[in-house]
């Protein structure tokens, strides 16, 4: 099997095989990560994602060696901001540290929890500022390590390791404030890496 590298320059050399392998086999992931944050809109979001990758590789901007994936995600959320930045209006003005996508975009998120505890956690997710839910995100769902999501959103390690820790404490308050049912908010919040994980396997298949 090709590494992603492989794959990635062979795409740009005009092998068309190699993309359409490149985009199957991480297209569920840049799929997953709009999902909850643009709705019915994450598939155009997905498509523009993987032709910036390529016109990054064919400018020879690509240098990332090995972090493929982390750097698909980098330019997947410089997708997302630039949406949500051509959406902003006097009223609604867009800045990932503070903006949340529920302030942006109120409208149900597509991803349907089967239990209680699952919509509690997509919504808590969609009322944090995106910079924290990205990263948060990143971590349950893929598995990112700190230093794969630093580079993610460009910042420093310090910063996302505080910037987890913040989410975590402002998605249990959330998650407290939206429960109807105390057992439910105390569930979620202990097993929160086990609601991820399940949410991630079941709405997604992978």
């Amino acid at each position: 099997m090709r590494d992603d590298d492989t794959l990635l320059l062979a795409w740009r050399e005009g092998d068309k095989h190699a993309g359409r392998e490149l985009f199957e086999r991480h297209y569920a992931a840049v799929d997953r990560f709009f999902r909850n944050k643009v709705g019915e809109e994450c598939g155009d979001l997905t498509q523009r994602t993987f032709l910036g990758a390529l016109e990054s590789v064919e400018a020879d901007r690509y240098r990332n060696q090995n972090s493929f994936r982390s750097w698909l995600f980098a330019i997947a959320y410089r997708q997302l901001c630039k949406h949500y930045r051509t959406r902003a209006t006097m009223d609604k003005r867009f800045d990932p540290a503070v903006s949340s996508v529920q302030d942006l975009d109120p409208t149900p998120s597509t991803m349907l929890g089967r239990s209680e505890e699952e919509r509690l956690l997509l919504a808590g997710l969609r009322q944090l500022p995106m910079d924290l839910q990205v990263a948060l995100e990143l971590h349950y769902w893929e598995q990112l390590s700190d230093a794969q999501i630093a580079k993610v959103l460009d910042v420093p390690l310090g910063t996302i390791k505080s910037r987890i820790r913040r989410g975590r404490l402002l998605l249990a308050e959330s998650i407290v404030a939206a429960a109807e049912v105390g057992r439910a908010a105390e569930d979620t919040l202990a097993n929160l890496e086990g609601w991820a994980e399940q949410l991630r396997e079941r709405v997604f298949g992978v």
